[in-house]
């Protein structure tokens, strides 16, 4: 098959429709008429014989064709993007975009200090939005082009059109109050499993990692409450008899912050923590992107 019958600007349709899954959305991004952008559609449909996208309830939904073809060309589709980008004049830094990243208050608290001034100075045109993530991987947002990139420690089993760099591994430790009975003496695991707990939750779930360790032995310990952030906790632990078990960096930056907290050794056995940044394919080469995810690799990476 000769490639020069073929018209490659149909890819990039395929991925604006792929994308928006409406017809009006789709037409402005491509800056074409809706008779226009039909004439297109009907032209990609007869390259794969078949309708690719149809109506729904609310816009189009892709046919089982169109998936199953659609990470090989929004990876083509995102490759010759990023060609074109190199070869442009155009300073990618200097124009106006905004960024999107899915996270945690604590993955904000730790990053956006040190990343806003990089942004001001080196990108002052480009504009950041953080959105909590919600436990779960922003996967469609991620997809259509909602989301930029997602950091968190608790991303599993991703599609192969994504990509993940590890940034930080990390331990848990429990923080306590220093009035807390337990503060002056060892935190064995049957104090653990005696005392009151605080978690966060993103889910709303209280049986997490700790709760599903401890019940492999047969324990279990008393959740109290459950909280929606990573750094409000420090402060409810400040005035309560509550344990909060919690990643390593969260305890240093509570200690730091009130003085009448500490943190102990975590007495139940817990794997280390694998805190990855995750973006889709469809920017692996935008050159504003990749740059945002290297800065964004200095700036938390620790090695294990």
């Amino acid at each position: 098959m000769n490639i020069k019958n073929k018209d490659l600007n149909l890819l990039l349709l395929f991925k604006v429709l792929y994308e928006e899954l409406n017809v009006s959305t789709a037409a402005t991004r491509l800056n074409l008429s809706q008779p226009a952008l039909s004439h297109k559609l009907n032209k990609l449909r007869h390259e794969f014989a078949d309708p690719l996208f149809v109506r729904a309830a609310r816009g189009l939904t892709a046919t089982p064709k169109a998936i199953s073809i659609s990470t090989e060309i929004l990876q083509l589709v995102s490759s010759l993007e990023g060609f074109y980008q190199h070869q442009s004049d155009v300073d990618f830094l200097n124009q106006a975009d905004r960024l999107v990243i899915y996270s945690t208050d604590y993955i904000e608290s730790v990053l956006l200090p040190d990343l806003l001034p990089l942004l001001s100075e080196q990108a002052p045109q480009v504009q950041l939005v953080m959105r909590h993530t919600q436990g779960v991987l922003p996967k469609q947002q991620l997809e259509r082009g909602d989301c930029d990139l997602a950091i968190a420690g608790f991303y599993r089993d991703l599609p192969e059109s994504f990509y993940q760099q590890q940034l930080q591994s990390e331990d848990f430790v429990v923080l306590m109050r220093r009035q807390h009975p337990l503060a002056e003496q060892e935190l064995n695991l049957d104090h653990y499993c005696q005392a009151r707990h605080i978690v966060t939750t993103l889910t709303g779930d209280l049986d997490g990692l700790v709760d599903q360790e401890l019940a492999k032995a047969g324990l279990k310990r008393q959740v109290s409450t459950g909280v929606s952030g990573f750094l409000s906790p420090a402060h409810i632990v400040h005035k309560n008899d509550v344990l909060l078990t919690c990643l390593q960096s969260v305890a240093n930056i509570a200690v730091q912050a009130n003085s009448n907290l500490l943190f102990k050794t975590c007495p139940v056995s817990l794997p280390q923590v694998q805190i990855s940044q995750v973006w889709h394919s469809r920017t692996q080469d935008d050159p504003l992107r990749r740059w945002l995810r290297q800065h964004i690799h200095r700036l938390l990476h620790n090695p294990a």
